[in-house]
């Protein structure tokens, strides 16, 4: 009798599952999934509570799923990646597993825990799959076989790459030769704070995860790429939470998209999602190559010499939502109420902790990851560190966004900002951006801060910080 063991991570999916297809081609092995809980670890990574509800919802969906198909899920906790390693040991044991399947995860604790169950599982075979990407990470480099430091050449050559061979989907498994499992499921319940999401914004089981994708494909996207920066506008997909837990995979969404959009390769309808797909790879790809990045350290080097300040009370006031900047606030407000925080105002609000108030980045991107239902170790360090200009592909350290005329730009007349902030309700539209201008010319008063920082002086400051930072590793 042959075994096969599943061993589930960030992948909790049955359509499309590298790990899950190839452990099933043996027609007559009996096939077990086993998914390990580590809430030591993920307090360590401050995972956001919404994303563990998350995970849960689709744990209990993936259970089901594959226990129409005769494979049952079995769930174990311990607290950290090394007890992890002792667990996996007595389920082969136990089961008498003869090989082990899983999917990669790029990150370095992660890698450090496979490469020591491969060394401990000495008599089970191990099988990784390129899971999580569209192209394995070493399959774009440079002329000079080095990994790309910016974005578009690795585009473009990622663009090549898929005109000449695009990366396969696998079907969902058949029902194993036993049948449907009959005894009845206990849910699944992680060990760690959970904090409710919005069922309507978020897909809580795969199959409405994927009629997500198909009808963003099949509506949004034709017009994502002039909607995609307006937050009160709804043009962006929201896929980003199943990507991060694996109830998508990204060759479904290259899939999905290229049957609506046939052309988006060459540039039309489409091709802007795609690029922002790209991007996702881009920052895999470089953590993998680039370990420290995994440990919040720059990549560009020099920059770990800015003189950051030390200072809690703006430090909680940016957090809050209380800066008194609008759109700042709103863009805040968005994340700690619903997990999720509009792209275009990611970049926004992360300029402005760091080059307006001048706070490490790491503080904004630990912060993100503790409320993020999207939360994503590589794409969150790559934002963050293109906002601090600390980062490969960076923007110039001297660009700096001014968060009211960003604020005038994209949410000109004020509607995402009035939907998250009611004390400014009242304010036209004229005034929505600076509001104590108009509050205080009318004699209104607001139940809202006035600012925290003036972006000008700020400006300044920080230009000298950086200069300073830059010539130092001169």
């Amino acid at each position: 009798m042959t075994t096969h063991l599943v061993w589930f991570r960030n992948d909790l999916r049955i359509h499309d599952n590298l790990a899950l297809a190839a452990a099933c081609r043996h027609p007559n092995a009996t096939v077990l999934a086993l998914y390990i809980a580590t809430p030591g670890q993920w307090h360590q990574h401050q995972m956001a509570p919404r994303q563990a509800a998350f995970i849960q919802g689709h744990l209990n969906s993936l259970q089901q799923a594959l226990g129409e198909r005769g494979i049952p899920l079995l769930v174990k906790t311990v607290d950290d990646f090394a007890a992890s390693i002792t667990v996996l040991r007595e389920a082969c044991e136990t089961h008498r597993v003869d090989a082990l399947f899983y999917n990669y995860q790029y990150e370095i604790n992660e890698r450090q825990r496979d490469a020591a169950v491969e060394k401990t599982l000495s008599n089970v075979m191990c099988q990784g799959f390129d899971d999580s990407v569209m192209l394995a990470p070493g399959s774009i480099m440079t002329g000079n076989h080095e990994m790309y430091k910016v974005f578009t050449p690795f585009k473009n050559a990622y663009l090549r790459r898929l005109r000449e061979g695009l990366p396969e989907c696998v079907r969902a498994p058949d029902v194993r030769p036993g049948g449907a499992l009959r005894e009845a499921l206990t849910a699944v319940e992680l060990n760690y704070p959970q904090q409710d999401f919005d069922h309507t914004l978020f897909a809580a089981d795969e199959k409405n995860a994927l009629n997500q994708l198909r009808q963003f494909c099949q509506q949004r996207v034709v017009n994502y790429d002039t909607d995609r920066d307006f937050p009160a506008i709804e043009g962006t997909s929201r896929l980003s939470a199943c990507l991060a837990i694996g109830a998508l995979s990204p060759r479904q969404c290259l899939h999905r998209l290229l049957k609506e959009h046939p052309q988006a390769l060459e540039g039309e309808n489409g091709a802007v999602w795609l690029s922002e797909l790209i991007w996702r790879e881009f920052y895999r790809h470089l953590m993998t190559y680039h370990p420290k990045l995994c440990r919040h350290r720059p990549f560009i080097t020099w920059t770990d010499n800015v003189q950051w300040q030390s200072n809690p009370v703006m430090l909680r006031a940016w957090q809050q939502g209380e800066t008194g900047f609008p759109v700042v606030d709103a863009a805040m407000q968005q994340l700690n109420h619903t997990g999720w925080m509009h792209n275009r105002l990611r970049m926004i609000v992360a300029s402005f902790l760091v080059k307006d108030l001048l706070i490490d980045w790491r503080e904004g991107e630990r912060y993100f990851m503790s409320q993020l239902i999207d939360g994503d170790l590589a794409a969150n360090n790559g934002g963050w560190q293109w906002a601090a200009s600390t980062g490969t592909d960076a923007a110039p350290y001297f660009r700096i966004f001014n968060p009211t005329t960003q604020g005038e730009r994209f949410d000109k007349k004020g509607e995402f900002i009035r939907h998250w902030l009611p004390a400014l309700a009242e304010v036209p539209d004229s005034d929505i951006h600076e509001p104590w201008g108009w509050a205080d010319k009318v004699g209104v008063k607001l139940d809202y801060p006035r600012p925290i920082v003036s972006h000008k002086e700020a400006r300044l400051k920080t230009l000298a910080a950086y200069e300073a930072a830059r010539k130092g590793e001169a």
